[in-house]
């Protein structure tokens, strides 16, 4: 069905590769002589290749080579005698073998085979194995070809490209004409078939791991999207190959030029992942990616490292692919199975009308008349909730008419006005984006939304390339007004949301927050600029626009002031207060941040980080309520902390005297840091413990915290930060913040928030709560600091590939006489013990920590003071620290 490949006398001698056969008797072949040869055809096929010999050349090649070997071999064995062909299926039927895929055989019989023939037939298929080809092979009838084929759409679609590489043609010509029938696999019942096969494929390549490190032959876009458009068309055609569906009316010249262009380069990126890494790697893994950017040619420039250059056109060219694949699946839908379906048309407007329930162009000049109308086109999807898209052929029309999308559509009116129409709309506006998105429509109409597609970060934290993130962001910003699922909607999120005066001015900024980045400058000054200009070209009112511009700025900073600061502290959340300035400002800003977060990670958004942001919102919201001259003094709130926790006491269990005295042995900062219905909780285990049976572990969800807290009561000791740190580690849990205080009287409250590493979530399981209990307990009554866990084989095989170099800087905090040490490096299990260990032999005292994982880097934040209680200002006591935890990263990395 497919044609044979080209020659194969640039990669192997042929007169050579028959006499190797020949000096071989009977079937006694000198296997290793003959796969050394291959291996020698194999390594010129990769020189040929980093020399730039394109790979469409290259995949043709080894298929030739593959078929003069397996002909000379098939003789070799006396079976060009019998009447039995041999076809090449799947790839290697399309004549398209990359360097080391499998090469796909079918022994087609006319007959059963006689014992000779059979035995021959063993023979030929284990010479292929000991020569070195990875050989996927069945031995069937025509009979048996169409039985399994009509069972199964895999194999139908494998005999489809089957090539007749030797035997007699009658048989391949009696099985093209078998699966050909009409009542095998009908146009539109193998169409079904191979979208469903599309979609569960794309399900399972489509998650945030899958972004990062994608498949180019099965994730959405990339080589299987393409032949899949081949395959259902062909079958409808009875053609074979994309270049034919041109003749067909089926693609245009421009689509062909598209496709073609993306599979080879495609092509090019297998080929070079399959010669890095030594064998069959369809995966753009991180230790490829760097590798195959060099191998392309990319160098890093002032802006953007080689690697991000190189994914960036990965990923614009599989997304082009992606909307082109789905685009003309519905075409061959909508055109060609649903042709004989009689629908008449119903006008909407004069431009569009509607067809099968489908949005179309009334005719197809609309959009050469009225260039407005590219977008016109989403704002009626969003006014009509019935309509269930877009007709392919309008779709079609939108992509070739992007050109009419320039300066002049932009200052048009017109057009300015229909896109803040789509912002305001109530519904549906990250769905239309979406699509715009895909059409190729936002990113003719925002050229600065073009700079960014694509764009990526090499690290583990950005999941998502910027245009990508920053559609997600919408979705989630829409989805606090209609929610889909309970937790797009957070409490705090649906009582803001409703105050709200101007949703568009929140999605203005989803769009823009981000859009600065790949500049070479603060993204958020590039975003802020780019943000002003498009509210001033848009109308939007001096306030608006100001307000637009200072949440770009500035929307990073109550994230960063969350997870690195103290937000129990006053001055902290008035410091915050006094930069956002006002409650409008403070509920804009809230929103975007938590779109922000959620949008950046599957991961990183937990119940932990929402607590943490929740707390910093509403603590924000009463001081600007009322005022900084009215907030709270350090005695007021004090004296207000202790009075709400005295509430939370069950004083039929407690004397209020016994009470006093217990806080009379703890600190000011133990009630700062804090909330009264935790010192309620602490006070109750402190008091009803055995003082015989220390240390006390009591473990508790407090739902405000969004995590489980550990509180640890025990008399002071060595080494307790760092063994309890350890085997925190050891039981799989993220330490989210730490809070360590020891009281007058020689004892340690200790508390450590934790999440689940598996899921991210609280511990929930009483039967978890119990064994972390015993665990934690056996390892503190031990007083022995277990060695430090060297970095296991998945953590190593991500880590290793991302430069995060490690440093211990320090900065004085005057406000509570503290030194803040500031520790970034590459994540890895057992870190915090390393800096318990280091604390412990350096003579200095934890109060705080604040512990933030981005990706692969830890930022983490611990305050300090030396055993006097003073700030760690020490140079001598600075450099033992950095000292002790560098090099212990190091002899971990080892």
């Amino acid at each position: 069905m497919m044609q044979s490949p080209v020659s194969p006398a640039s990669l192997v001698d042929p007169d050579a590769l028959e006499a190797l056969l020949s000096l071989s008797q009977g079937d006694d072949v000198d296997a290793p002589t003959l796969r050394a040869f291959l291996a020698g055809a194999h390594e010129r096929m990769k020189q040929r290749f980093l020399t730039r010999t394109p790979a469409t050349e290259l995949v043709h090649l080894r298929a030739a080579v593959i078929d003069d070997v397996v002909q000379r071999a098939w003789r070799k064995f006396g079976l060009h005698t019998v009447p039995h062909a041999l076809l090449a299926v799947g790839g290697y039927g399309r004549g398209e073998l990359h360097p080391y895929s499998d090469v796909d055989i079918c022994i087609l019989l006319s007959r059963e085979p006689t014992a000779d023939e059979a035995r021959g037939m063993e023979s030929f298929l284990a010479f292929l194995w000991d020569i070195g080809l990875e050989i996927g092979h069945s031995v069937r009838t025509v009979a048996d070809c169409v039985e399994r084929a009509i069972g199964d759409i895999t194999i139908m679609t494998n005999m489809m490209e089957a090539r007749l590489i030797v035997g007699p043609v009658s048989e391949f010509d009696a099985l093209c004409a078998a699966l050909t029938r009409a009542d095998i696999w009908p146009a539109d019942d193998f169409f079904k078939a191979k979208a469903h096969e599309q979609e569960q494929r794309h399900q399972r390549h489509n998650d945030a791991l899958n972004q990062l490190e994608p498949n180019v032959k099965e994730s959405p876009g990339g080589l299987r999207d393409i032949q899949v458009i081949s395959w259902v068309a062909n079958r409808h055609f009875a053609t074979y190959g994309l270049e034919t569906l041109v003749g067909h009316g089926f693609l245009t010249a421009a689509e062909f030029e598209t496709l073609e262009r993306g599979r080879n380069y495609l092509w090019r990126i297998r080929c070079a992942l399959h010669f890095l890494a030594g064998r069959r790697e369809d995966r753009l893994l991180f230790e490829h990616q760097q590798r195959v950017a060099v191998v392309f040619g990319y160098s890093d420039d002032s802006v953007n490292r080689a690697v991000e250059q190189f994914m960036k056109t990965y990923y614009r060219t599989v997304r082009e692919l992606s909307a082109l694949n789905e685009m003309l699946l519905e075409l061959f839908q909508e055109a060609i199975l649903q042709r004989d379906r009689s629908a008449r048309a119903a006008p909407l407007n004069r431009r569009f009308q509607i067809r099968n329930g489908y949005i179309e162009v009334a005719h197809d000049k609309v959009f050469l008349r009225t260039p407005p109308a590219l977008l016109e086109v989403f704002l009626l999807l969003q006014k009509n909730p019935a309509i269930k898209g877009v007709r392919a052929s309008t779709i079609r029309l939108i992509r070739e008419s992007l050109h009419l999308i320039d300066d002049k559509l932009r200052r048009d009116i017109r057009a300015r006005s229909l896109f803040m129409e789509i912002l305001r709309q109530p519904r549906r506006i990250g769905h239309e984006l979406q699509r715009m998105h895909r059409y190729g429509v936002l990113a003719a109409y925002l050229p600065v939304f073009a700079k960014v597609e694509g764009l990526m970060q090499f690290d583990l934290f950005h999941v998502y390339t910027v245009d990508e993130h920053s559609l997600f962001v919408l979705r989630n910003m829409r989805r606090f007004s209609y929610p889909i699922t309970e937790s797009d909607q957070p409490p705090l999120v649906r009582q803001i949301i409703e105050q709200i005066p101007k949703l568009e001015l929140l999605y203005i900024c989803g769009l823009f927050h981000d859009i600065g980045k790949g500049s070479g400058r603060d993204h958020s000054e590039v975003g802020a600029e780019a943000a002003a200009e498009f509210c001033a070209l848009h109308g939007l009112s001096s306030f608006d626009t100001n307000l637009v511009t200072w949440l770009v700025k500035n929307h990073l900073i109550m994230s960063a002031t969350a997870q690195r600061k103290d937000i129990y502290d006053p001055e902290v959340v008035k410091d915050f207060g006094e930069l956002v300035g006002d409650i409008i400002h403070l509920d804009y800003l809230f929103l975007l941040t938590v779109a922000d977060v959620r949008g950046t990670n599957p991961e990183l958004w937990t119940s932990w980080k929402e607590s943490l942001l929740s707390e910093l919102y509403v603590a924000t919201r009463r001081l600007l309520r009322s005022g900084a001259e009215h907030y709270q003094d350090r005695v007021a709130r004090l004296s207000s902390i202790k009075n709400e926790a005295l509430k939370e006491l069950d004083f039929t269990r407690f004397r209020e005297s016994t009470v006093a005295m217990l806080w009379d042995t703890l600190s000011e900062p133990y009630f700062m840091r804090h909330r009264p219905y935790e010192i309620a909780w602490h006070t109750e285990v402190i008091l009803t413990a055995d003082a015989d049976d220390l240390p006390v572990i009591a473990i508790r969800n407090f739902e405000k915290r969004g995590s489980t807290a550990i509180f640890i009561y025990a008399q002071d000791m060595d080494y307790l930060f760092a063994i309890a740190s350890a085997a925190l580690d050891r039981l799989r849990l993220d330490v989210q913040d730490a809070r360590i205080i020891t009281s007058e009287s020689g004892f340690t409250l200790d508390t450590f928030m934790v999440l689940e590493a598996d899921t991210r979530k609280p511990v929930t399981d009483p039967a978890r709560v119990h064994d972390i209990q015993s665990k934690l307990r056996t390892a503190l009554r031990s007083k022995s600091l277990a060695a430090s866990p060297r970095v296991p084989s998945h953590y190593a095989r991500r880590l290793k590939h991302f430069s995060v170099p490690a440093s211990v800087e320090f900065t004085p905090d005057f406000v509570h006489k503290r030194t803040v040490m500031e520790v970034i490096a590459a994540d890895r299990p057992g870190f915090l013990s390393v800096i318990g260990s280091a604390m412990q032999n350096c003579g200095v005292r934890l109060h705080d920590a604040r512990i933030a994982t981005f990706g692969e880097r830890v930022e983490d934040y611990f305050y300090l003071t030396d055993l006097e209680n003073q700030p760690v200002d020490d140079e001598s006591t600075q450099i033992c620290l950095r000292t002790e935890i560098l090099n212990t990263l190091r002899e971990l990395d080892k």
